[in-house]
């Protein structure tokens, strides 16, 4: 009897130590106060955007394949606009993580244009009207590091990129002096490797500062070239799990679209605030 009551009070010490290791873990196995095991990211980017497209010719070709034009300037694109966007983060662990990111840009316009344009081969004289489209989606995925266990740390990302365009100008055109009507449209997506750079600080639990830089680039294939972003913002959870950023950054994308006799271009800046709802886990 005495040695089953030693027992009890042994695994009774047993428990208590267990529980208590068990509740003072956390204080060590949390992540930086500036991270969270889950985050989403659902917004709107107010781009201010200025865009070129045209073609270049290849060395020795003739000049129909060359020329470019302002889309804004030349079409009337409207440089101000909301563009939805949605992100996910989470951790695994408590230093390591995947990130995604979205966000599509849908744009289309048209009027008499007054200085003669080129696109894709094919001329249109001023005073001609020509309708424009061009259709840009970006997304990632990457694998992330987060070095720091303080109020700040320094991550980084290594994955993939996936982003297609799709353009078209429609309109009146010039052939040999007779006057008619064409359409030039180019369609392409590609994959390309991404690399990401963050920082995180946390003035409490509840109020944050971040930056983030992404870069992607690609050499060779359908769908060439780089896209750089840089990104600066705030976070405020006014609820534990609810709560707001803004942010304001600046996009970048150059990209070559190859065809046998010339390359396609498109020239396109990105800049201006973004808000999201936010919500962590």
């Amino acid at each position: 009897m005495k040695q089953q009551q030693k027992k009890t009070r042994l695994c009774t010490r047993l428990a208590l130590v267990t529980l208590t290791a068990l509740g003072s873990a956390p204080a060590f196995a949390d992540p930086s106060p500036a991270l969270d095991r889950v985050s989403i990211w659902l917004g709107a980017f107010y781009s201010d955007t200025q865009t070129q497209i045209g073609a270049t010719g290849r060395s020795g070709l003739i000049d129909g394949y060359s020329g470019h034009f302002s889309l804004e300037d030349d079409l009337g694109f409207r440089e101000h606009k909301a563009v939805p966007r949605a992100r996910l983060d989470f951790l695994i662990g408590d230093h390591q993580g995947f990130s995604f990111d979205f966000f599509g840009i849908d744009r289309s316009h048209g009027r008499s244009i007054s200085r003669d344009i080129s696109y894709d081969g094919n001329d249109f004289p001023a005073s001609a009207r020509v309708d424009g489209k061009l259709n840009f989606n970006f997304g990632s995925a990457a694998y992330r590091w987060w070095f720091g266990t303080g109020s700040d740390v320094f991550g980084l990302g290594i994955g993939a990129a996936y982003y297609g365009v799709k353009a078209r100008v429609e309109g009146q055109v010039d052939i040999d002096g007779f006057g008619g009507s064409a359409v030039a449209s180019t369609h392409e997506t590609a994959w390309a490797p991404v690399l990401q750079l963050g920082w995180r600080h946390a003035f409490s639990h509840n109020f944050r500062i971040y930056a983030d830089a992404y870069g992607v680039k690609k050499n060779g294939g359908n769908l060439a070239g780089h896209i750089y972003n840089a990104a600066l913002g705030l976070e405020w959870f006014p609820i534990e799990n609810l709560g707001v950023g803004a942010e304001y950054s600046y996009t970048r994308i150059r990209l070559d679209q190859n065809h046998p006799s010339y390359q396609a271009n498109l020239d396109m800046k990105l800049q201006g605030p973004s808000l999201f709802a936010r919500l962590r886990f």
